[in-house]
C-alpha cells in the first residue's frame, strides 16, 4: 500500500517512451523479449486433453460465457454511518480495453481458462499512466508458459516472486498475478480425465465396426501357432472394419459375444462419467445435459443464476479481487463485474453510431 503513496515515476516504472503504444509492440528489455511473439504460444497439453473431454468443453464455454458477457466497474466505499456503501467511481481508460490489441470478451474469456485449468492466470502491464504510474494497458501470458521458481505448485499459496515466461525473467512488479480459490482442474482431476479418454477410445473402438466383438475359434485343420492365431485376429479384425460381410472357412467359427449395441458404446459408463466431469468442473448436472434425478422445474433465469453461484462466481471474485490490489488501483478503489444485467436476462444491443455522432448508451 505504501509502495505507491510516495514513489517517483522512474521507481514504478521505466520512462513512457520505452512503455509499449497502444496496438504496438512491447518493450525488449531483459524478460520481455518473448511477450507478443504468439507463435511461441501455447496453451499446454493437459489443458488440451482435458478440453477433449465434452463435458469439460462445455463447462468451461458455459462458465467463459458468464465471465466474457459481464462488463467491469469500479466504485469506491464510503462509510454512511451505518454499513459500508459503494459510490459509482468514473472509470480508468483500461476497465472498457485491458489489452489494446483485443477485446475484453477475448481477454477475460482466456484468463478464466488459466484460472479454470491451472489456477492461475497471469497479465503483464505494458504501459503505464504518465501521472501516477498505475498501469494503463494490459497483455495476457499463457499460464503453461510461466515458470514460478519459488513455487512449483499445483497449490499456489502467494503471488510469486520469481517468475519466468518462456525462460527469461520477468519483474514480479510487472505482473498481475490471479490465484483462482479453486485448483485448477489440470492437476486435481488427472485420473478421472485419463479415465473419460480411455473410455471415449473403447466406444470409438466398438463403433468402428457394424459387426459384434467375439471369438474367432479354429475347429479343425491343422493347429495354429500363437503368432499365427494373432496375425489371423488381426486380419480378421481389419475386415470387420471395412466390410459388412465376413468370410470363414469350414475350419473357422466366430461367435458373437451377447451384447446391445448400447452396451458396446459404453453408454451408461460414459453418462456416469460425464457426471464426474461436472463435478470437477462445479458445473450444475442438468446444464451439461445430464439427469439430476427429482428436481423441480428450472426457469432460464434460476439457470443463470445457478451457474453463476455454482460455477462463475469465485473466477469472478478472482479476477475482481486481484484487480481491486493496490498495485494495480490506488487505494479504496475497486473493481467489481456487473452482474445484474446477466442474472436478469437483459442484454441490450450497443448504441449505432452514424455521422461519426457520439451515442450514449442506453442505462
Amino acid at each position: 500500500m505504501a509502495f505507491f503513496n510516495k514513489v517517483t515515476k522512474a521507481a514504478i516504472s521505466p520512462p513512457v517512451s520505452k512503455a509499449a503504444a497502444a496496438g504496438g509492440g512491447f518493450e525488449t528489455g531483459q524478460g520481455r523479449a518473448m511477450i507478443g511473439a504468439y507463435y511461441n504460444y501455447f496453451e499446454g497439453d493437459a489443458r488440451n486433453m482435458a478440453m477433449s473431454v465434452p463435458t469439460v468443453s462445455r463447462s468451461r464455454d458455459l462458465i467463459s460465457s458468464v465471465i466474457s458477457a459481464m462488463p467491469l466497474k469500479m466504485y469506491k466505499e464510503m462509510w454512511n454511518g451505518e454499513t459500508m456503501e459503494k459510490v459509482p467511481e468514473a472509470p480508468r481508460t483500461w476497465l472498457r480495453k485491458i489489452d489494446p490489441s483485443s477485446t475484453n470478451t477475448f481477454l477475460l474469456s482466456w484468463t478464466f481458462d488459466d484460472l479454470f485449468f491451472y489456477g492461475r492466470a497471469f497479465w503483464y502491464i505494458t504501459s503505464r499512466s504518465k501521472t501516477d504510474g498505475y498501469p494503463a494497458s494490459f497483455t495476457r501470458l499463457p499460464a503453461a508458459m510461466v515458470l514460478t521458481l519459488d513455487q512449483a505448485g499445483p497449490v499456489w499459496f502467494a503471488p510469486s516472486k520469481e517468475i519466468q515466461f518462456n525462460g527469461n525473467t520477468l519483474d514480479p512488479n510487472d505482473v498481475v498475478q490471479f490465484l483462482s480459490p479453486i485448483q485448477g482442474i489440470t492437476s486435481m482431476s488427472t485420473q478421472a480425465v485419463a479415465t473419460a479418454l480411455k473410455l471415449e477410445a473403447a466406444r470409438y473402438r466398438n463403433a468402428s465396426s457394424a459387426i459384434p466383438a467375439g471369438v474367432l475359434k479354429q475347429t479343425g485343420g491343422e493347429p495354429l501357432s500363437g503368432s499365427e492365431l494373432a496375425d489371423l485376429a488381426s486380419q480378421f479384425n481389419s475386415a470387420r472394419a471395412t466390410n459388412q460381410t465376413a468370410c470363414l472357412n469350414e475350419y473357422l467359427t466366430y461367435t458373437e459375444t451377447a451384447t446391445s449395441p448400447d452396451k458396446m458404446l459404453l453408454i451408461d459408463s460414459a453418462e456416469f462419467q460425464g457426471k464426474e466431469m461436472a463435478r470437477i468442473c462445479n458445473v450444475p448436472l442438468y446444464l451439461v445435459g445430464f439427469s439430476q434425478g427429482s428436481m423441480a422445474y428450472v426457469s432460464n433465469q434460476g439457470a443463470r443464476a445457478d451457474l453463476w453461484t455454482f460455477g462463475a462466481r469465485p473466477y469472478a471474485d478472482c479476477i475482481s479481487s486481484t484487480l481491486s490490489q493496490n498495485n494495480v488501483l490506488p487505494n479504496g478503489t475497486y473493481v467489481e463485474f456487473d452482474t445484474m444485467n446477466y442474472l436478469m436476462g437483459d442484454y441490450h444491443e450497443m448504441p449505432q453510431v452514424e455521422n461519426n455522432e457520439r451515442v450514449e448508451s442506453p442505462t
